[in-house]
């Protein structure tokens, strides 16, 4: 799927690649929900993302946080306060610290938490991409507090593309539950 250009393309990405993420979700059987996600033995899954999350409420979870950044970013910014997209002390060079400091917040949240805290984000910010236009979203240099980047480049990283990262990382799971180890 093209990155989209438009909000109408935004939302309907979102929809569809959430759909899609919710679909695989159902689809996944109690093997795959129990086993923890170990991918050390898949020569390209270097990243640290495939170190971090051991299993399905971590994924959702790191989505559901990411949707809080956009939306209190976006929030915080429409009220006048000058506030960047990743909390301090990060920045776009050390997020990765953050993705762990939020992985260990949640070590204790349940699964279904994390399902009912994503579906409610998920929905949040469709709503709230909704309330842009296609200017607002997709010029750059409109919304001054995006920077040099388009408003929706944000809204497209934390909605659709981040809904592909993790399906791919549990198309990923499924498959190493199924190889043995031999086959990896």
């Amino acid at each position: 799927m093209a990155r989209p250009t438009t909000k109408a393309e935004l939302i309907q990405a979102a929809a569809e690649k959430y759909e899609e993420l919710n679909t695989l979700i159902s689809s996944l059987t109690e093997r795959e929900l129990d086993t923890v996600f170990d991918f050390t033995k898949m020569k390209s899954k270097t990243q640290a993302h495939w170190g971090r999350d051991k299993n399905l409420r971590d994924v959702l979870i790191h989505l559901y946080e990411w949707h809080r950044l956009l939306l209190d970013w976006v929030a915080a910014n429409r009220k006048g306060e000058n506030k960047p997209f990743l909390p301090a002390p990060y920045n776009w060079k050390t997020y990765g610290t953050m993705n762990v400091e939020i992985w260990k917040k949640h070590q204790n949240t349940t699964l279904e938490e994390a399902k009912e805290l994503l579906d409610e984000s998920h929905r949040d910010s469709v709503a709230l991409a909704e309330t842009f236009t296609d200017r607002e979203l997709f010029e750059k240099g409109v919304i001054p507090w995006a920077g040099n980047s388009a408003l929706g480049s944000f809204f497209s990283a934390n909605l659709s593309s981040h809904y592909d990262w993790a399906i791919k990382k549990l198309k990923a799971h499924r498959k190493n539950c199924k190889e043995p180890e031999s086959d990896r």
